[in-house]
């Protein structure tokens, strides 16, 4: 396979349109071709031996690799920062790859306390199957990381922003603490993507996306990514992928997710700038009690927001007046946005995680790693945003008249 390097000379959005790719290569055909292929055939033995063997590059079987997954790769890589990607099925697909692949019986990893309810799945019901035992610490305190490492533990998984509420990590702090006892950290980019934070140019070892989300952009495949070292990846696609997993991408999937890149940062500069002027409108209301969008000047974490992060996402959690009740009657009332979990498409989309996408979590697990049953998860899509806006006060008109009237009564 050839290594992926990254061209830091050409502008992100030049990269994620034209890195590794020349038309003229390829019959002048500007879309890059899709391999709809499982095999490759082999000039003869020698050939197909020395390929097995590593001795000579070439592709062998589609759940190895495919021309089409290995130019995403190439372009993750650049993004990301990254020497080499490995593009799968899924985020969790990517994740558990990458894990398998360091891990094993008798070993530990360190959790940050708050993830996506299917990762925390896989942490605490997954791995403890099989002898590896997962702690959680709440790693926007450093410290707290610092006098959880033992001689068992091998790696530090946090997200940042956190899924579902926003909060965030001092990606370099951990880092400096994790890399003084020789462990490996991962970070969980899905919310950022590339274009919004690069963990890897603060010292993170692997990168792990649901390329579901942004990185794909309008709701129609489901793919995920690791970045990171050409070690760690070569270990990973060999180990994790081939051999544990299976998560293998689709070649039309790869295809459409490079779709995705060549908009991405117009796409994100979109949900960004939408999710701060709904994030400031949510935050005047007298019904909504509690925000957490790290652009706001009154998020606890704004300062380092502003440090590791280019811009500050397209997603917003809040609670309301009234709790669970409040939420549920808000998400309904909704008439443009859609009652969906998934975030990161062109649609706005919004979603209870207690119930939903967090469920995996135990209620009194919810309430220790700071995540309520009235709190709502809202992924600012790329409608035009006066529209979301008069979605939005519309339903929260609403909840104001239903407050009104239990007074009354």
């Amino acid at each position: 396979m050839k290594e992926m390097t990254s061209n830091s000379n050409q502008g992100f959005a030049t990269r994620a349109i034209h890195q590794g790719y020349d038309p003229l290569d390829h019959q002048g055909a500007l879309a890059p071709p899709v391999y709809m292929t499982s095999t490759f055939a082999f000039p003869d033995i020698a050939n197909g031996g020395n390929r097995f063997a590593g001795e000579q590059e070439g592709y062998i079987y589609g759940r190895l690799g495919n021309p089409t997954q290995t130019l995403l790769e190439e372009r993750m890589a650049s993004l990301e920062g990254g020497e080499a990607a490995l593009a799968t099925a899924s985020g969790m697909g990517a994740i558990t790859s990458a894990l398998w692949s360091l891990v094993k019986a008798g070993d530990e990893i360190i959790a940050d306390k708050t993830l996506y309810g299917c990762t925390f799945a896989f942490l605490q019901h997954g791995m403890s199957k099989f002898g590896v035992n997962v702690r959680y610490v709440d790693m926007t305190q450093p410290e707290a990381l610092a006098a959880a490492i033992t001689d068992k533990t091998r790696v530090v998984y946090f997200e940042t922003p956190s899924n579902p509420n926003n909060r965030l990590v001092d990606i370099q702090a951990l880092v400096d603490i994790a890399h003084s006892r020789d462990l490996k950290v991962i970070v969980d980019n899905t919310y950022c993507t590339p274009y919004l934070q690069q963990p890897i140019s603060l010292g993170a070892d692997l990168v792990v996306h649901s390329a579901t989300k942004y990185l794909g952009g309008h709701g129609d495949l489901v793919a995920g990514a690791v970045v990171g070292s050409q070690q760690d990846i070569d270990q990973i696609r060999l180990e994790g992928l081939k051999d544990m997993t299976g998560a293998v991408i689709s070649p039309l999937d790869a295809f459409l997710i490079m779709r995705g890149l060549k908009t991405l940062e117009l796409r994100m500069d979109r949900h960004c700038a939408s999710a701060m002027a709904v994030a400031q409108q949510l935050q005047m209301h007298p019904l909504v009690e509690r925000i957490h969008y790290p652009g706001l000047d009154s998020f606890d974490q704004h300062e380092l927001a502003c440090r590791q992060m280019r811009n500050f996402g397209g997603m917003i959690a809040f609670e309301l007046v009234g709790g669970m009740e409040a939420g549920v009657h808000f998400m309904d009332a909704l008439k443009l946005a859609t009652r969906a979990v998934s975030l990161g498409d062109a649609e706005t989309l919004v979603q209870h995680p207690a119930s939903m996408t967090h469920s995996p979590y135990s209620a009194q697990e919810r309430a220790e790693f700071g995540i309520s049953d009235g709190l709502v998860r809202l992924s600012v899509g790329l409608e035009t945003l006066d529209d979301i806006q008069e979605d939005i006060q519309r339903a929260l008109d609403g909840l104001d008249r239903r407050s009104q009237v239990a007074v009354v009564a």
